[in-house]
């Protein structure tokens, strides 16, 4: 807006025509639906032969006298991920599983608050994933907060010191499958956690997507140890070649792309590698914010790390149920 004789005059620039934002439309409406109404579905959630893996059995076959009862990985993990399911805080989970037990006849113990509490630490949380050769998977992080001021407060009065965040890195799949997670604190780069990513992806990796902040050497020496072909990371505008002339070995993916930049465009070169695929794990991000909120509730970081990583499994799993397929429209 611009100010003339003291009125203002609205502006009369346009947006160019090729900025327009494409518009989409879900073709699946019916299928999704069903997905969406199962995700609410208890049989959804409890894995078939639960009852035999429910409580470890003690060395010997029998348990001492007064003796404790000691909860396997399965029984925590999908009792918290009812938790999470549900919104429920832990006292409310031990309750709501064991009024679901009731009702499905499944005499099962169900663990007390303060043992979910406690192995929450602990305990072993696998991704479920689908079985690949190879992949192409595509980087990013965002922050979750753990305790601090609502959005209201910090308006009107800003923030206080002890507002506090944690950092999940994420490897994705194009099809929105989540491959990989990390968390750690709200100080440790991109590029730092990278090397983690992918010593914990179990197919061939093909091609790594990540944005500028993954511009540096120690991702592209991790990802050559894993002989990664192509490496769809743009270099920061002020990128120099790292290594000229006859090297005696092949060239190096990261001066390819600062080469093919220069000659095109930058913007060329992201279409010309469809760099704009990174834009799968934002939707991911988005799901898992929209899903379970942006906040932890546990305390600890390594409860914080369980928690999250069960929210990551229930995406997953909520994938594997149903999504949407769109078409553009206009």
């Amino acid at each position: 807006m611009a100010k003339q004789g003291g009125k203002t005059k609205p502006s009369t620039k346009q947006k160019p025509p090729g900025n327009k934002k494409k518009k989409h439309k879900v073709i699946n409406w019916h299928d999704y639906n069903e997905a969406l109404k199962q995700r609410g579905s208890l049989d959804v959630w409890i894995e078939k032969g639960l009852a035999e893996g429910w409580v470890e059995t003690p060395e010997g076959g029998k348990r001492k006298l007064g003796g404790q009862k000691k909860y396997s990985n399965l029984a925590i993990t999908l009792t918290l991920q009812f938790g999470v399911i549900f919104h429920q805080r832990l006292r409310q989970t031990e309750g709501f599983v064991r009024s679901a037990f009731k009702a499905m006849s499944l005499f099962l113990p169900v663990p007390d608050f303060s043992t979910l509490s406690r192995r929450g630490s602990s305990v072993v949380v696998d991704l479920p994933r689908v079985p690949r050769d190879k992949v192409v998977v595509i980087m990013d992080s965002s922050g979750l907060k753990v305790f601090g001021e609502g959005e209201w407060k910090v308006r009107q009065h800003g923030y206080s010191k002890h507002r506090t965040w944690r950092k999940v890195h994420l490897d994705v799949a194009p099809d929105g499958e989540i491959r990989a997670a990390e968390l750690t604190g709200n100080g440790r780069a991109d590029s730092q956690v990278a090397p983690k990513l992918m010593a914990q992806e179990t197919a061939a990796i093909e091609a790594i997507v990540g944005d500028g902040g993954y511009d540096r050497r120690t991702v592209y020496e991790a990802g050559l140890a894993l002989r990664v072909k192509e490496f769809r990371i743009p270099p920061q505008k002020n990128a120099k070649v790292w290594f000229h002339g006859n090297r005696h070995a092949p060239p190096y993916p990261r001066d390819q792309n600062l080469r093919q930049i220069r000659k095109t465009s930058r913007k060329r070169w992201k279409e010309a590698i469809n760099y704009h695929v990174r834009s799968i794990s934002e939707n991911v991000f988005f799901r898992l914010k929209t899903i379970f909120g942006d906040r932890l509730q546990a305390r600890r970081f390594a409860q914080q790390t369980t928690e999250t990583l069960i929210k990551l499994s229930v995406l997953n799993k909520m994938r594997l149920l149903g999504m949407p397929r769109t078409v553009v429209v206009a």
